[in-house]
């Protein structure tokens, strides 16, 4: 493997972390696990991997997974046991390599939880710069929001999205080893 590439840090943000940025985590990990041997030879394992998820607001803060989420999740054997819902600090973002954001109110609420001149950096049109802020449908071929099924009750709606976004994403750190 080369030395020149940081281990994938993957942080999921959405506004509460109890629905979309906790199944993009979960999703994420089971992907993970279940293309170990595409890792493998992009030299990567599952282990090299680090996923969680986060809120903007301080709303749900120690609260678990949302039931209705946690009810499909499980529906698709992967369990979600122990989360607590957190917020995002600038810690996280320094932290992380990708920031995965659900929606584009998430990026607006985004400057409450990093300092001014990141969050100006991450919101500038300059694409020259690596940005480590992304939202999760741009890892797709249907850019726009994942939608929220706190407000529209659609938890598959959501699945899709989030397995669709994880699986770009991933693709493309597998790419980017090759």
């Amino acid at each position: 493997m080369s030395n020149h590439f940081p281990m994938p840090k993957i942080l999921f943000v959405c506004h509460g972390n109890i629905c979309r940025s906790p199944m993009a985590e979960f999703v994420m990990k089971k992907m993970v696990k279940d293309r170990e041997d595409d890792l493998r030879k992009a030299g990567l394992t599952p282990d090299d991997f680090e996923i969680a998820s986060a809120a903007t607001s301080t709303e749900e803060i120690g609260n678990p997974v949302y039931p209705p989420a946690r009810r499909l999740l499980n529906s698709r054997g992967i369990n979600c046991d122990g989360h607590a819902a957190r917020q995002m600090n600038q810690r996280d973002y320094d932290y992380y390599d990708y920031i995965v954001l659900m929606d584009r109110n998430n990026l607006r609420n985004l400057r409450w939880n990093i300092n001014a001149a990141d969050y100006a950096r991450e919101t500038s049109r300059d694409t020259q710069e690596r940005k480590k802020v992304s939202l999760m449908m741009d890892w797709t071929n249907r850019p726009g929001d994942v939608a929220d099924p706190w407000y529209t009750g659609n938890f598959e709606a959501t699945w899709r999205d989030v397995n669709e976004g994880c699986g770009g994403l991933l693709a493309s750190i597998i790419a980017s080893r090759k």
